[in-house]
């Protein structure tokens, strides 16, 4: 050994040592607090509550929307659920999450490389050279910190999140077939309420006409009641708009073309009956709604990518075989192998991007968690006004079927004296004029708390049981999560 070469190693040897220390001087902190779920307000209880059967021990059935009692809307139901294309995208997203967790573990596992190559070669003046070569090389970078496995965990929080993503979508998806179903029901009474009203003030016209031409009525009433007439015409025109554009809807909800799906004409006072009021409000709603559980995985992820930046400061071993051969005759290119092994450590010292990349992360871990309290109290609103309109709701019910009833009463008393000639047509006309109006209102009504229990149904969670949000091992197959029912 010479002295240059001597030399050379000292030197190395010494590059080596301060390089350690520089690493033990400057040691990252990669520590991390045990995950908490971020602090919300505080919620002790529902206001709007008070007189309403509430007993917090009961839970919403998991399939609540059979409660109206209408086996046409349950089949609406499961027809939406096999064929909508939102829900199948979200179930979509399901199976890209469970395979991002493989792609996510693949990075702690050893590479193989095989490649296989010949040269060929004739310099003037030179005779001919072929030469050929066989090698591979194996590259593992060892998991030592666990860095790929904090990706990997935040991964499985991701999918988690995904499949919470999909409950919310099912869950919106049934509540909007409900509700859209309800409008076109009341549409279809509202429409034959309204042609009765129509005809009713046709027959008053034509009343009007004959006392104008013995000259008892002004002309200015009947041109007045002529258009009251063109009103209600036009109402109707509406109606049967405002129907067909609900019935388009339905038919996109259901998977199918719009236009290419009509529900038949149906009475909703008849077929979808008042289901009792939600004898339960959850104290785990929050564990329970699948929004919420998604906002709060989704803060699961954010921490762990932090983790897993903060690890990413550690120094990263990694090792590399090689083997092949060569020959300059393809008979003889496997008698002789040459092999190696080259262990490395690398210190990111001076990487600025892994120090970016732990303030990206804390910066979104911030939003994660802003995010989480959004939908927190977006579902206390939304739990608050489902509870307020169900109660201001059902007690204008009672004033309205007292109205309806006592309108109905006028009405017969009125078809009484007219037999008797102590009325005219006209006031038999203008009560059961009032009478159709009133009937309509409870329709309306009848319609409203069919919604707000949809809507208090929804806000409880419809009946998905509570999650706890933490780290998890291997998640479960995404065709079993994404179809299974609590």
């Amino acid at each position: 050994m010479n002295l240059q070469t001597s030399q050379r190693r000292r030197l190395g040897r010494g590059a080596l040592a301060a390089a350690v220390a520089m690493l033990l001087s400057g040691c990252p902190d990669v520590s991390q607090k045990p995950y908490a779920t971020p602090g919300i307000p505080a919620k002790s209880a529902w206001s709007s509550q008070k007189g309403l059967p509430m007993a917090p021990a009961e839970m919403i059935a998991p399939d609540w929307w059979k409660q109206f009692r209408d086996p046409y809307l349950d089949g609406l139901v499961e027809r939406a659920v096999a064929e909508n294309f939102d829900l199948k995208i979200l179930a979509a997203r399901i199976r890209v999450a469970a395979a991002e967790i493989g792609e996510a573990r693949a990075g702690a596992l050893p590479t193989l490389d095989a490649g296989a190559g010949a040269s060929f070669e004739k310099s003037t003046g030179q005779k001919f050279t072929r030469q050929f070569n066989l090698g591979t090389q194996v590259n593992w970078d060892i998991d030592v910190w666990g860095r790929v496995a904090k990706g990997v965990e935040a991964q499985s929080a991701e999918f988690n999140a995904t499949e919470a993503d999909w409950r919310a979508g099912y869950l919106t998806l049934v509540s909007d077939v409900s509700t859209t179903y309800f409008q076109i029901m009341q549409f279809d009474e509202q429409i034959r309420q309204q042609q009765q009203t129509l005809d009713k003030n046709r027959n008053i016209l034509a009343t009007f006409e004959a006392m104008e031409g013995q000259g008892l009525l002004p002309k200015t009433r009947v041109l007045q009641q002529r258009a009251e007439i063109n009103q209600l015409s036009r109402d109707l025109i509406e109606l049967g708009r405002l129907r067909a554009l609900a019935g388009n809807a339905l038919a996109t909800l259901l998977g199918t073309p719009a236009g290419e799906f009509t529900v038949p004409p149906g009475s909703l006072q008849g077929r979808v009956q008042l289901p009792a009021v939600p004898e339960g409000l959850p104290s785990q709603l929050l564990k329970r709604r699948p929004d919420v559980v998604a906002a709060e995985y989704r803060v699961l992820v954010a921490y762990d990518l932090v983790g897993q930046a903060k690890l990413a400061q550690l120094p990263s071993i990694s090792l590399t075989g090689r083997g092949g051969t060569s020959s300059f005759a393809l008979g003889s290119l496997l008698k002789s192998f040459t092999f190696g092994l080259l262990p490395s450590i690398n210190f990111p010292i001076f990487d600025p991007s892994v120090k970016a990349r732990l303030k990206t992360s804390e910066a979104r871990t911030g939003v994660a968690e802003g995010e989480y309290r959004r939908v927190v109290m977006a579902a206390f609103e939304e739990v608050e006004n489902a509870l307020v309109n169900l109660d201001a709701h059902r007690r204008q019910r009672v004033e309205l079927q007292q109205q309806a009833e006592r309108l109905g009463v006028v009405a017969a008393q009125v078809e009484a004296q007219l037999k008797e000639g102590m009325v005219s047509q006209l006031e038999v006309f203008e009560a059961e004029r009032t009478l159709l109006a009133a009937q309509l209102a409870l329709l309306a009504n009848h319609q409203q708390i069919l919604s707000d229990t949809v809507t208090l149904y929804k806000a409880l969670g419809g009946g998905w049981p509570a999650a706890e949000v933490r780290n998890a091992g291997t998640p479960g197959s995404p065709s079993n999560a994404q179809w299974s029912r609590p």
